[in-house]
């Protein structure tokens, strides 16, 4: 994926004096009251900011935050609360404008944050009239919010067409570095775990890697399926009956390539989903009629954290089983520590698979973390990103 870096601009002093434009993901989750309840996203768009400050541009940055009504701001969709966040890890005031489409008053050395882009009209749809709007306010456009990448919106594709500049912020590139290692030119075996509770929201990703990964480690209410695929009972778990044939297509791709989908062969079950549940670990042949599989047994756990261990690239999105009940966590649990122990090249994304990590402490053992949930799941499937797609045919103008 070749796109122009704006690290490079920086460095070879492209950026000096020029108006640069940062699309940042500011979409922070806040409290009733606004405040922000977890500022990572806003910590995480920094670097960018002040390498364009310290390149000696003028800075303006914009973001969506929520759902907006395009054309009706409310107070609740202002961006107030970063405003003030981001000056406070700038260590500087952060000026916040509105109404900024006809012009940003803004020298070098000084940052603004523009008000919630996704307000202005023509946004989600990428409407060509406002696009050229806002390439007119900058002399450099940065896209450095993957979290949004598969989205052909104004400020995220449109600016892009139109700006005399295009590039990757630093966090953007990073990702594109990341997927490519792991799914471009990984380095052999290649594990993708892909977990989660229906094969249906995730029967792309399964096709996509199938053809690609060396070992396919299915988990949760996708493993289920593929349980029945491989004609075991699996009582009243959580499974998609309708998709057992392509859970079937999925087995055979990879049996056809020499690689393989390991099915359980121990489950953890209870009678009801609960955190006081009566947790108990059965053969995956002896799970009866009214058993909920809640978790993948020691001995399965412990044969995939072995194989974890001899991969050379895994990719993991998806906890195994209900981690968020002890009773039910021990899966996800020694597959987590199997990746941070592994020598192999890591990369994980989705909330859930951040909320495993962040739970057993292992973020500075997973070499990429990613930013995007929507647009890591599209990576996975084999898709090019609209906003790194635009990115890439301005690299090639």
């Amino acid at each position: 994926m070749n796109v122009i870096r704006f690290s490079d601009l920086c460095a070879n002093g492209q950026a000096a004096g020029q108006r640069v434009f940062i699309r940042a993901d500011l979409n922070v989750p806040q409290a009733d009251d606004g405040s922000i309840t977890e500022d990572t996203r806003v910590r995480a768009s920094v670097p960018c900011i002040q390498m364009a400050l310290d390149a000696g541009a003028a800075v303006m940055v914009t973001s969506h935050l929520g759902r907006p009504t395009e054309g009706e701001f409310k107070p609740e969709d202002s961006l107030a609360p970063v405003a003030k966040r981001l000056g406070e890890l700038l260590g500087r005031e952060v000026p916040l404008v509105a109404n900024w489409l006809d012009g940003v008053t803004v020298a070098p050395g000084q940052v603004v944050l523009l008000e919630n882009c996704r307000v202005n009209p023509g946004e989600k749809k990428n409407n060509e009239e406002l696009a050229r709007k806002m390439a007119q306010l900058c002399d450099i456009y940065v896209n450095d919010a993957f979290g949004t990448a598969h989205r052909a919106e104004g400020t995220t594709y449109g600016i892009a067409q139109f700006a005399p500049i295009a590039c990757a912020g630093p966090l953007l590139a990073a990702e594109i570095d990341a997927i490519t290692q792991a799914l471009a030119n990984p380095k052999r075996p290649l594990a993708a775990i892909v977990a989660g509770s229906k094969v249906s929201t995730k029967l792309t990703i399964l096709k996509s890697l199938s053809n690609n990964v060396d070992q396919l480690i299915v988990g949760g209410g996708i493993a289920n399926t593929f349980m029945l695929a491989a004609g075991l009972k699996i009582g009243k778990s959580l499974a998609e009956a309708d998709l057992v044939d392509a859970a079937k297509a999925v087995i055979e791709a990879m049996k056809a390539r020499g690689a393989e989908v390991p099915i359980p062969t121990d489950v953890v079950v209870a009678k009801t989903f609960a955190v006081d549940a009566v947790a108990t670990v059965k053969k995956a042949t002896d799970v009866a009629d009214d058993d909920l599989i809640l978790d993948i047994g020691p001995e399965t756990a412990a044969k995939l954290a072995a194989q974890l261990k001899q991969a050379g690239t895994i990719v993991w999105n998806g906890p195994v089983g209900v981690f968020e009940f002890a009773a039910f966590e021990n899966g996800t649990k020694v597959i987590a520590q199997a990746i941070a122990e592994s020598s192999a090249f890591s990369i994980a994304g989705g909330g859930d698979t951040l909320a495993a990590i962040a739970k057993y402490g292992i973020e500075d053992q997973v070499d990429y973390i990613s930013t995007g949930g929507g647009a890591f799941l599209e990576i996975l499937e084999g898709k090019t990103l609209p906003a790194i797609e635009i990115l890439m045919t301005r690299a090639a103008d």
